[in-house]
């Protein structure tokens, strides 16, 4: 039962054609209902209306006649031929045939006194005893006027509704009696039933009719819409030649009309887009490369003359140490220009091997020792005491470490700098924390981007060229990892790279946390169900950390 309400649950959700007709015969169901109760309760009415009205005509005609017979009638002399009179009358009033089957009784009023007593007369078997006590004590206080009640009687088997009326005769001799006439609604509640049972019947064909045409005319609206959203998938999957099918003139025409206009517009701006990055590329590339030949040269010379500037005046000596330091940053600048053009013309290649995440991780922090101790920053490396293996590209792995790590001193402002390694079953992790001033919200989705930066005015002591961390996302997709970046004001930063253990293999989760607040609550999960001090706990923990540290310089 779960099951086939959860598929009808699905059906409601993803068929707009399955709702729309749903809804429609709900509505009609109500609506229906409604229009059929009214008029089947008016119906109703009318025929028990008709039907007492007729009764109260006949009834008052065959009353008067028998008021006739009574007045002139000469078996009064003895109670027994004035009661065979007037059972015979009574008798003759009866009537049992067709439709028109109608019952009388003849009853001595309540409030009569006269000893000459005629005994109460049936003229079936439908007699006194389903007279209402209250009919009749209404014809006994007002014998003058007709009487009408609707009671409930048994014919035979068969329990009905029926027309009673009632209203006094007067007989000779024995004084007022009641004259009541029965007519069962036997008719009236055929007719009633059948016209329910149309009623259901027509009511169920015409909730199923109005299904179908509900169905129908969705079919028309849906099918030209479900076109159009299998048109538009394929042309967000690339397929930019997608075009829908436009005919005539009304709103469905002027949406493909619209969506063709708009694809092919989509489709010509890519294509521009498409030009001028190729031609981009092709300018970076080629630029880069027509340079080389002239920095060769000028580094030729440059070095020239930082060599000599020691016979230079100090002002000549100092220039040419810059002049070093801006062609080294220029010779960087270039080197980086090329490895994007090569991710841009797709030509990088990996120099895949089993490689220890360790070794590229001291390789890095070994190579930025000076920096950080020049700019006061003590480093943090919490590594496993297990070898941690993966496929990689070792010099790009480095490259992306070399990178973090150097942005990490540069922003993390003399605070220290923690670098983790982890792993699991699918990969391997190593993240980056600082403790600087952090990034703004919605920047840690842009720092990945080409010569971006979080203050360009900012003076930068490092020659960063802003492309650094645009190389080091596209070196980890090439590994089929990932680099992912965090960041709160006042916080600090963290990178965080994933590698997969086994080229090409998928990576399930990652060891790491990105966020360190995160990482700090685990932690003190950990030591709270380990019932031991937050310190001891991180002492002890799985991975066995090795801490190596190089201290600030005095």
């Amino acid at each position: 039962m779960r099951g086939w309400w959860q598929r009808v649950l699905h059906l409601w959700r993803a068929s707009l054609g399955f709702r729309v007709v749903v809804v429609t015969m709900l509505l009609g169901i109500l609506v229906l209902t409604a229009v059929g109760t009214y008029l089947y309760g008016s119906i109703a009415q009318n025929l028990v209306d008709s039907r007492q009205r007729i009764a109260v005509e006949d009834s008052l005609r065959d009353a008067q006649n028998a008021q006739d017979q009574f007045d002139s009638t000469d078996q009064t002399d003895t109670e027994a031929k004035l009661t065979q009179f007037a059972t015979t009358l009574i008798n003759s009033y009866r009537r049992d045939a067709g439709n028109q089957t109608r019952y009388v009784v003849l009853t001595r009023s309540d409030d009569n006194t006269s000893p000459f007593n005629v005994r109460s007369i049936e003229s079936g078997s439908v007699g006194l005893r389903f007279i209402p006590d209250e009919l009749r004590r209404q014809v006994a206080a007002q014998p003058d006027r007709q009487h009408l009640q609707v009671a409930t009687i048994d014919e035979g088997n068969d329990t009905i509704s029926a027309v009673i009326v009632g209203q006094t005769v007067v007989l000779p001799v024995a004084g007022n009696y009641g004259l009541y006439f029965i007519y069962p609604m036997d008719r009236e509640r055929e007719i009633i039933s059948s016209i329910g049972n149309t009623f259901l019947v027509g009511g169920f064909a015409l909730i199923v009719l109005i299904g179908a045409i509900a169905f129908v005319v969705t079919r028309l609206v849906a099918d030209p819409v479900r076109r159009a959203a299998a048109v538009a998938e394929r042309f967000a999957e690339g397929n930019l030649n997608e075009r829908m099918r436009a005919k005539g003139e009304d709103d469905l025409a002027r949406l493909g009309n619209s969506f063709n206009g708009m694809a092919a517009s989509i489709q010509q701006q890519i294509a521009q887009l498409e030009n001028l990055s190729r031609v981009q590329q092709r300018f970076v590339s080629d630029v880069s490369h027509e340079l080389r030949t002239p920095l060769t040269t000028i580094r030729m010379a440059g070095d020239l003359i930082h060599d000599s500037r020691g016979d230079f005046e100090p002002t000549v000596a100092r220039s040419a140490e810059l002049l070093r330091g801006e062609l080294d940053r220029f010779e960087s600048l270039l080197s980086d220009l090329l490895e994007i053009s090569r991710f841009d013309a797709g030509a990088a290649v990996l120099e895949v091997e089993a490689s220890d995440l360790r070794a590229c991780v001291e390789r890095a922090v070994d190579a930025h020792r000076t920096l950080a101790a020049r700019k006061g920053t003590r480093l943090v490396v919490n590594t496993p005491a297990a070898p941690v293996v993966a496929d990689m590209d070792s010099r790009r792995i480095e490259r992306i470490l070399r990178n973090l790590v150097s942005n990490a001193i540069e922003h993390g402002e003399g605070k220290p700098v923690e670098v983790t390694i982890g792993y699991n079953d699918t990969a391997v992790a190593v993240t980056v924390r600082d403790h600087g001033v952090g990034l703004r919200p919605g920047e840690a989705a842009l720092v990945f981007t080409r010569f971006w930066r979080a203050d360009p005015a900012r003076a930068r002591t490092t020659g960063g060229t802003g492309l650094g961390l645009a190389i080091a996302l596209e070196d980890a997709r090439l590994h089929a990892g990932r680099l992912e970046a965090w960041g709160a004001r006042g916080e600090g930063s963290c990178f965080r790279l994933t590698l997969p253990r086994k080229a090409e293999a998928t990576i399930t989760s990652s060891p790491l946390p990105l966020s360190p607040l995160a990482a700090e609550a685990a932690r003190a999960a950990r030591a709270a169900a380990a019932g031991g001090e937050p310190g001891s706990a991180a002492d002890d923990d799985t991975m066995r950390l090795r801490r190596i540290t190089v201290e600030r310089s005095p």
